[in-house]
């Protein structure tokens, strides 16, 4: 087994130094604009160099993550930021969009491609699918149990990747859209305002009380006591989440990653005390996911960090050294020479300082003086001495100059940037003008679908478990959807309720998570708005695998949607009650226990808004308060399909509503607009 890869985050050159210096194995950092945490900073042309060299100088891999959605104006920068990075010599590309993993593959198909904790993948099929399209990595979601992770990495011909240590979004990550719709700052494209940090209650909020509780806000993880048993279990690389903090927080958690991994102890203390939120939580890893997760950063805690600061910049004052070499010292009467091996490389240094003859053989002074690699991120593994006509004395000052003028050189080789195959793309700006649409809805359940849906949609979606409730007259315009995440043994439950269903007549299934594709195959698919589709070339991706429609994420703006013509329907959401957050987590745990739960409660923010909150299938949906709207603009989607998304509606309301987007008249009560005008940053 080899040996478990820590893999630690550099938003900047000095958080990059730091886990170099301190003993990380690889390091990963933002590629431009790309990268799912665009207010650290990317890394772009000669930085982007230098830190790879820096890097591959001392042994440590460099992943660079372009892993946001993308839209179609920014593909060209994109398949340059790929070509620039794969130039610079990063050793993998960690992407989220299959745009990015598409271009990727074509312009530097040597570099390695991992599918980021982004694209949700959380389960066997979803990673057995990334495998089929050429990634080399997936890189789990961190809502797993270890028993998850192990039977994922058992049954995955591909290496996987989690993460140990650091912040935890309350969201399955690539299905968070809260920041988006209320700030407008979108976590898929990097740019999430840490909105679940803030204030929500989970209880009744008096009138005109603001909420001091924080049921969004879960503590940082760390399971590094868990190493051996993630290397047991196969998992070939370990995270440390934190490209937005400090050096020190990074030498910290490299320097526990290491001793957990080998067995030796390290400083619990300095860990917690460098950044967590009043303490670490393990409830993911440990399948404990109760109201101990939650917890917010105190000033206790920041005061901790500021004492605990000096102690971390210890770690990483020194090279660790990482880089083994064999060392060969040759001296006969005309000088010395020394010859320093990586493995690869050789270099050579002489000195024609002439010796004199000793007294005593020096085999292990000179022994002593060549091992002493500190400062170097050079360690000796094997240490070769022949003396012809000797033994020779030679001062200290000039072996340890041979050895410093030897080490230095071969730090120089190392630096130096591997030939990479590289290919040009060809890009093509497509525009669709508005077409003729169709009018689809999706229920939560049959209950809620209106009597007058049969002649009124042209296509109604249902969940899976709803499938018999449907008369047979209907299955052939209704859709069956997919739980949107699939974690426990749920996979294995929709994989047989799909086969007890696909002689039924109904018209297909629609998925929100990329594992759909594998579950599905054969079948008529049709991709919901979980797959986070932006832009011309992942739409086509997908129409490749098989579907025969895609819903576009409705984080776009009507004026990018209409970049997206991969030649089968494209469905926009018309109306509904946009979901923000899919959480394992339970934010009602602070409040009452799974036992005592209605599983429909409400989350209350400090501007006293009501988020409601539906529990099932062992996550939670957290809705926006206020739908989308859009039926009165039907003259400028440049969709095929207008899909009206019911929640949380009455059968009553959803017949209403729809009466509404059929007559295009304009909406009676609160909505919005969402953020089909405004985009996002």
């Amino acid at each position: 087994m080899s040996q478990l890869e820590i893999l630690a985050p550099a938003g900047n050159m000095e958080m990059l130094t730091a886990a170099a210096r301190s003993g990380a194995d690889a390091v990963y950092l933002g590629l431009g604009n790309f990268n799912a945490r665009r207010t650290a900073n990317g890394f772009f042309g000669e930085q982007l160099a230098e830190a790879v060299r820096f890097c591959h100088a001392r042994g440590v891999r460099v992943h660079g993550a372009v892993n946001t959605t993308v839209y179609a104006p920014e593909l060209p920068a994109l398949a340059q930021t790929i070509t620039d990075a794969a130039q610079a010599g990063v050793d993998a590309l960690i992407v989220q969009d299959l745009a990015a993993a598409r271009l990727a593959q074509q312009i530097a198909p040597e570099v390695e491609l991992h599918g980021s904790t982004q694209m949700s993948v959380h389960t066997l099929q979803g990673a057995l699918q990334l495998a089929d399209m050429g990634f080399d990595r997936v890189i789990l979601s961190r809502e797993l149990s270890l028993d998850e992770i192990r039977a994922i990495t058992e049954a995955c011909p591909i290496e996987t990747e989690v993460f140990v240590h650091g912040a935890l979004c309350m969201c399955v990550s690539g299905q968070c859209y809260m920041s988006a719709f209320l700030g407008g700052r979108s976590g898929n494209r990097g740019s999430c305002a840490g909105t679940c940090r803030l204030p929500f209650q989970a209880d009744a909020l008096p009138a005109g009380k603001p909420a001091q509780t924080y049921h969004l806000s879960l503590k940082d993880m760390d399971v590094i006591d868990a190493l051996p048993a993630l290397q047991k279990a196969g998992v070939a690389s370990v995270k440390i989440e934190g490209r937005l903090r400090t050096p020190e927080y990074v030498a910290a958690a490299v320097a526990a990653c290491r001793g957990a991994r080998d067995g030796a102890a390290y400083d619990r203390a300095l860990l917690q005390d460098v950044f967590s939120r009043s303490g670490f939580t393990a409830g993911y890893l440990q399948g404990k996911r109760d109201g101990s997760m939650f917890g917010v950063r105190t000033g206790e805690d920041a005061a901790k960090t500021r004492e605990a600061l000096p102690r971390a910049r210890e770690l990483f004052r020194r090279e660790f050294p990482a880089v083994a070499v064999d060392m060969s010292f040759y001296c006969d009467e005309e000088g010395a020479s020394l010859t320093v091996s990586d493995g690869v490389r050789h270099v050579y240094s002489f000195s024609d300082e002439k010796p004199q003859p000793a007294r005593t053989d020096p085999a292990e002074a000179l022994r002593r003086s060549l091992a002493k690699t500190g400062g170097t991120p050079f360690y000796t593994h094997d240490i070769e001495i022949e003396m012809e006509g000797g033994p020779w004395f030679l001062p200290g000052s000039t072996v340890n100059e041979l050895r410093r003028d030897s080490l230095e050189k071969l730090l120089l080789l190392r630096e130096k940037t591997p030939q990479r195959m590289i290919h040009s793309v060809q890009l093509h700006d497509t525009r669709r003008t508005v077409p003729g649409h169709k009018l689809a809805a999706r229920f939560e359940s049959w209950e809620q679908v209106p009597r007058q849906a049969a002649g009124q949609l042209w296509r109604i979606v249902l969940p899976i478990a709803e499938a018999e409730k449907v008369p047979q007259p209907l299955r052939e315009k209704t859709v069956l959807e997919l739980p949107r995440v699939l974690f426990g043994n749920l996979e294995q439950q929709t994989a047989q309720r799909i086969q007890a269903t696909r002689s039924l007549g109904f018209a297909g299934y629609e998925f929100s998570n990329i594992a759909g594709v594998r579950l599905c195959a054969g079948l008529p698919m049709f991709g919901g708005f979980g797959l986070n589709i932006t832009n011309p070339i992942a739409a086509e991706e997908y129409k490749q695998l098989g579907l025969a429609q895609i819903t576009l994420l409705p984080e776009l703006t009507l004026e990018q949607m209409a970049a997206i013509d991969p030649g089968i329907p494209t469905a926009m959401i018309v109306y509904g009650h946009m979901p923000l957050m899919i959480t394992r987590a339970c934010p009602m745990q602070n409040v009452t226990d799974c036992k005592h739960c209605s599983k429909k409660g409400v989350l209350t923010d400090r501007k006293a808004a009501k988020f409601p909150v539906r529990c099932g299938l062992g996550v939670r949906t957290i809705y926006n308060p206020v739908p989308i709207y859009m039926g009165d603009k039907q003259e400028q989607i440049p969709a095929d399909v207008l899909t009206a998304y019911f929640t949380v509606e009455t059968r009553e309301q959803a017949a209403a509503i729809l009466a509404q987007i059929s007559a295009g008249k304009t909406f009676d009560g609160d909505f919005t607009r969402g953020l089909y005008y405004k985009g996002t940053n």
